[in-house]
C-alpha cells in the first residue's frame, strides 16, 4: 500500500519530476508564443515584458541584481533595459549602495505598460482549471521552487 503523502524515494522521484520537465517544456514554449503575440500589439518583446514584470514586483533594481534573479547574463538584461528606456519605460536612478550601478525603475508609462500586459495575462488565466485548488497551485509552487533550487546547485558545480 502507498501512502500518497509519504515521501518518495529518490528513483521514483526522479521519474516523477521527470514527467514535470516533460511538461513545463511545452508549457513555456506555449506560454512564450501567446505572450509574444499579445506583446506585438504593445510593440514590447519578451525580454522587456522581463524586465518590467521583475521592477513592477520587486522595485527598483540593478542590472546585475535582475540577471541573477532571472539566472540570465548582465548583458542579455543590459539589452532589455536599454530597450526599455528607449520606449521610456525605464529609467536610471541614482543607487545609494553603489554609485557605479544604477538602479532602474519603472516610469508611469512603463507601470502603465507591464499592469496593461499583466491584467490581459490574468484574464486569460481565470480560464486555466476551475476545479484546481490553492492547495494544488501551492503544492506546483513547491516541487516547481525545489526543482529550480536543486538545478541552481548543479550550476554552481
Amino acid at each position: 500500500m502507498n501512502d500518497i503523502d509519504a515521501p518518495l524515494p529518490p528513483d521514483v522521484l526522479a521519474r516523477r519530476l521527470t514527467e514535470v520537465y516533460d511538461l513545463v517544456g511545452p508549457l513555456y514554449r506555449r506560454a512564450q508564443r501567446g505572450v509574444e503575440q499579445g506583446l506585438a500589439a504593445d510593440g514590447l518583446s519578451v525580454g522587456v515584458r522581463a524586465v518590467l514584470t521583475m521592477l513592477r514586483r520587486g522595485g527598483p533594481m540593478t542590472v546585475p541584481q535582475m540577471g541573477r534573479a532571472q539566472a540570465i547574463s548582465r548583458q542579455f538584461v543590459q539589452r532589455m533595459v536599454n530597450e526599455a528606456a528607449a520606449l521610456d519605460l525605464v529609467e536610471s536612478i541614482p543607487n545609494p549602495a553603489h554609485r557605479r550601478s544604477s538602479l532602474i525603475r519603472l516610469t508611469d508609462r512603463g507601470r502603465a505598460a507591464i499592469d496593461g500586459v499583466l491584467d490581459r495575462e490574468h484574464r486569460l488565466l481565470r480560464e486555466v482549471g476551475s476545479d484546481l485548488t490553492d492547495a494544488d497551485v501551492t503544492t506546483c509552487l513547491r516541487v516547481l521552487g525545489a526543482m529550480l533550487t536543486a538545478l541552481d546547485h548543479v550550476a554552481d558545480a
